[in-house]
């Protein structure tokens, strides 16, 4: 791919971010891709990682995700994001607390014929799990 089909390719994935659609977000993936996520875990293949996305959007049905510019290096991939949205349905085992949440972090990518073969997340799960009351912070005195 050249950087200019990777942008293109990733401005089309926002769209689908926007539209909070998991099946145009894993047809992004390879499909024998894999994604490691914080919140996920190790996923391989695009159908665990479509699951991923509407396990997501069922907890999260207002997932705002934000695109800062792209770090591309050949077809490595690197998406600063920040993400935003209320927790309504079950998470970790956990009914919606209608408490809302923000999550920042990076994106790694490995990209191969037009799609991601690797994602690397990276971001602060457990900030997230405070914020939406899964989680209680202890005081740092």
């Amino acid at each position: 791919m050249t950087r200019e089909d990777i942008i293109s390719f990733f401005d089309a994935r926002l769209l689908d971010w926007r539209a909070r659609n998991p099946e145009r977000l894993a047809a992004g993936h390879a499909e024998d891709g894999t994604v490691v996520s914080p919140m996920f875990g190790a996923l391989h293949g695009r159908a665990e990682i479509a699951e991923s996305y509407r396990r997501l959007f069922a907890s999260f049905p207002d997932w705002f995700f934000k695109s800062e510019e792209l770090i591309i290096d050949g077809s490595r991939v690197a998406q600063h994001f920040v993400a935003s949205a209320t927790h309504v349905g079950e998470f970790m085992g956990l009914a919606g607390t209608n408490r809302h949440g923000r999550l920042e972090g990076m994106l790694l990518y490995t990209m191969k014929d037009g799609a991601i073969l690797h994602e690397q997340r990276q971001y602060d799960y457990s900030a997230l799990l405070i914020q939406i009351g899964v989680l209680r912070s202890k005081p740092n005195f």
